[in-house]
């Protein structure tokens, strides 16, 4: 094993902390954004090389809004942009730490781990309103702050997906799936996989929040 490679399981592993069980935190309602607020983030967030629009506020009541919200179209890797698909309607804060999570967790592990990097982030959504599965209190795509990820398309054209990979594939994509998910979970406040329940057998939801639940 390579020292990168190795130095990146040590991390997943580091990050692998006992937690209690609970479910996704019910979605607060959208807080209102300033409008300096909103183009510090926007303006961090091209900084950051993302290509993207800026979307007006969607006001809907019954515990359903979005604010300061983008649609994103791609992001930048060590060695230029790749593909987010789906990400019509997500936060822009939101987008800031994917972004981050993207380059530095995502393309920069496939490189290390697999031999090539990202040219496409194939996601389920952000915004989204509905309820927690399962329960009464609203989840937090309510508000377009959570992504459902869903798999990785590398640059020599191989294609990786939670829910074929994640057991099914080659020993090291099943650890780059693991890796990925580690990364995740030190920069988002509530990470769900495979792991947590069958709801999460073909994604990561990757959500913002003050807390910090991961599985």
């Amino acid at each position: 094993m390579t020292v990168p490679v190795l130095a990146l399981m040590l991390a997943a592993c580091a990050s692998d902390r006992p937690t209690p069980p609970r479910t996704t935190t019910s979605a607060p309602a959208a807080r209102p954004v300033t409008t300096a607020e909103a183009r510090i983030c926007r303006r961090e967030l091209a900084e950051q090389g993302a290509d993207f629009v800026p979307l007006d506020d969607l006001l809907t009541g019954g515990g359903c809004s979005s604010t300061n919200a983008v649609t994103l179209f791609h992001l930048a890797g060590d060695n230029g942009r790749f593909e987010v698909t789906n990400a019509k309607r997500i936060a822009c804060p939101l987008s800031q730490t994917v972004a981050a999570w993207a380059r530095y967790g995502v393309d920069r592990a496939a490189r290390q781990m697999l031999g090539s990097g990202i040219v496409r982030i194939e996601t389920f959504g952000s915004y989204n309103c509905r309820n927690v599965a399962g329960s009464s209190r609203r989840s937090a795509h309510s508000n377009a702050n959570a992504l459902d990820v869903s798999g990785f398309v590398l640059a020599d054209g191989r294609r990786i997906t939670v829910k074929d990979d994640w057991d099914g594939g080659t020993e090291m994509e099943r650890r780059f799936l693991r890796v990925v998910q580690a990364s995740a979970c030190k920069r988002f406040g509530t990470v769900l996989g495979p792991e947590y329940n069958a709801a999460h057998e073909d994604h990561f939801h990757v959500e913002l929040g003050d807390g910090s639940f991961c599985r």
